[in-house]
């Protein structure tokens, strides 16, 4: 029996300069538009069970129907992007899923022992699950609510209307 049985929502991947790997994805693939948030502050962000102090720039876009999420580490907090790439590293980090029983999907993913590495809460309770062994990446799993799916749906939009050049690189909104 899986542990998981949904649609992998997201691909995620490290990268060293997140406004030019977004314009990569844009001029390669078609990619974008890209909502970048800066230096993003989470809640509760506990790494291996402590407080983690990482500084993070998140960017969201879609490639067709993959949603592409880029991230770039700008400090050395120990974290789980510093567990699979070392600084100047890049590649695949996670593949995402959403889920509206977090904490049972959690808890038999650490039973089986993949554990939660990392845990926050962003627009949702989020958790990195350490599958690299099994599947070469981490799982996140991303508590499912209607802001979320909003966000979702708006950039998947953005992407499907967008004319692949006006402003590949977008700021996300506070709200």
């Amino acid at each position: 029996m899986s542990l998981l049985k949904q649609e992998v929502v997201q691909y995620a991947y490290v990268v060293n300069d997140i406004e030019a790997a977004c314009r990569r994805w844009t001029q390669l693939l078609g990619a974008g538009p890209f909502y970048l948030t800066k230096h993003h502050k989470s809640e509760n962000v506990i790494y291996r069970g402590k407080p983690c102090d990482m500084d993070v720039s998140y960017a969201f876009g879609y490639s067709g129907p993959a949603q592409i999420q880029l991230v770039q580490q700008h400090n050395d907090a120990p974290s789980v992007y510093r567990d699979m790439y070392t600084d100047g590293a890049e590649g695949l980090h996670h593949v995402a899923y959403l889920t509206k029983t977090w904490e049972a999907d959690k808890a038999r993913f650490e039973a089986a022992g993949y554990p939660a590495l990392l845990e926050l809460v962003s627009a949702a309770r989020v958790a990195y699950l350490d599958t690299r062994a099994a599947i070469g990446c981490f799982t996140e799993i991303y508590e499912d609510n209607l802001p979320v799916r909003r966000s979702f749906a708006a950039w998947k939009a953005s992407h499907e209307f967008w004319d692949g050049v006006t402003d590949p690189i977008r700021a996300i909104d506070a709200d």
